[in-house]
């Protein structure tokens, strides 16, 4: 069977992150830092309607696109980033964003396509481009600009062979947000040009002090080009219901939509119900937990600053991304070494593209014991280099 396996699928690495937490697991009394996961429960009030649900012995199929009260819910909630997309046929609701971001780049993407890809980025995006038969093109950007990708970068990777940009703002790995000033002038350099855009804002919720997400999709003449991937996941604490969605014109979304129906056929039905009722009266407790992440936010990098450590601010997600270069390490041999001593996890910059190198990747959603005890392990290393 081994010589059977698909060439692309033989050269494609496992996730850097799941390898590093491979040893996590194999070691006692770990701090980690390392996987970008609420620490919260998801509200009851949702848990509650899925239950319902099961009593009630609503476990059949839904439609392909998803139950269309649920789409209804998400046309509504968009309309607050000025965005208007039609249930019926604007919509899909899919298993978490991560399938959406794998089924508009198969739905997109010809052999031999490239993709501009802003790095640091998500580390399933290489990997999805490269399955669809695409070719992934580096956009690094650095602390220097707070990792906000410019248009003049995404100007000079353009070829005759582009034909998407992946943008995640709010970032993850570096919690980065881009401003509407930014984003005017990409969208200057992309219009006319027939290249697509997928804009995973799966943190769009998660926004600290002045900063306000934007959605570039919502600018002057971009709608008809971009298709905007979101879901449950981050801002309602609904990790493992798997539950996501995609909004764009109707001819992107019905390209995606018949890749889900034959890989998918629908999401959860159980999971579908409770977003319904997230998104219904889920909003209250976003904001708590918005808050709460601010907090944790403001005080990781208050201590970060003081042990010494060069970290920019972060004012989205739930992630700071300090800068190691002054240490003479590589990422991978700080995080390592930073486990093996301290039994602290956080995931190497490195995993996240090129320019991610210098850099880890510390999430703050956990609780505050957690990260007083992280910070106390990572002093302790660092005053010993």
């Amino acid at each position: 069977m081994k010589n059977l396996i698909s060439q692309t699928i033989n050269d494609l690495p496992f996730s850097g992150i799941r390898k590093f937490f491979d040893l996590v697991s194999e070691m006692d009394n770990v701090v980690s830092l390392g996987v970008g996961e609420p620490d919260f429960a998801t509200p009851w009030h949702i848990r509650e309607e899925a239950i319902f649900s099961f009593e009630k012995r609503r476990t059949a199929y839904t439609a392909n696109a998803g139950m269309l009260d649920l789409r209804r819910g998400i046309s509504k909630y968009m309309k607050k980033y000025n965005l208007d997309y039609c249930p019926k046929t604007e919509v899909l609701v899919t298993v978490g964003a991560s399938e959406g971001i794998d089924i508009a780049l198969r739905a997109l993407i010809n052999k031999g396509d490239e993709v501009l890809v802003i790095e640091p980025c998500f580390v399933a995006y290489k990997p999805c481009v490269i399955m669809a038969g695409g070719i992934p093109v580096s956009v690094p950007t650095s602390a220097k600009n707070d990792f906000k990708v410019t248009a003049k970068d995404i100007e000079k990777r353009i070829t005759k062979k582009t034909k998407a940009i992946l943008i995640s703002y709010p970032n993850n790995p570096t919690g980065a947000v881009i401003g509407l000033k930014e984003l005017e002038e990409i969208a200057t350099v992309l219009r006319g040009k027939n290249i697509a855009v997928i804009s995973d804002e799966i943190y769009s919720e998660l926004i600290y002090g002045d900063a306000k997400h934007i959605s570039i999709a919502s600018l002057e003449g971009m709608r008809e080009n971009t298709v905007v991937l979101n879901g449950f996941s981050k801002a309602f604490a609904m990790t493992g219901w798997r539950l996501g969605f995609a909004c764009g014109s109707e001819a992107i979304i019905s390209a995606m939509t018949k890749i889900h129906q034959y890989t998918i056929m629908c999401a959860p039905t159980a999971s579908q119900y409770g977003g319904i009722e997230a998104l219904k009266n889920g909003m209250a407790n976003v904001e708590l937990m918005r808050k709460e992440y601010d907090g944790r936010r403001r005080f990781m990098l208050k201590e970060l600053r003081e042990m010494g450590m060069d970290c920019y601010e972060a004012k989205g997600a739930f992630y700071l991304f300090p800068s190691i270069k002054k240490f003479g390490m590589s990422s991978e041999d700080f995080c390592a070494k930073l486990l093996k001593q301290e039994r602290l996890a956080v995931v190497p910059g490195s995993v996240f593209g090129e320019s991610g190198e210098g850099h880890f990747r510390c999430a703050y959603a956990y609780s505050m014991e957690s990260l007083k005890e992280a910070l106390v392990r990572l002093k302790r290393f660092i005053s010993g280099i």
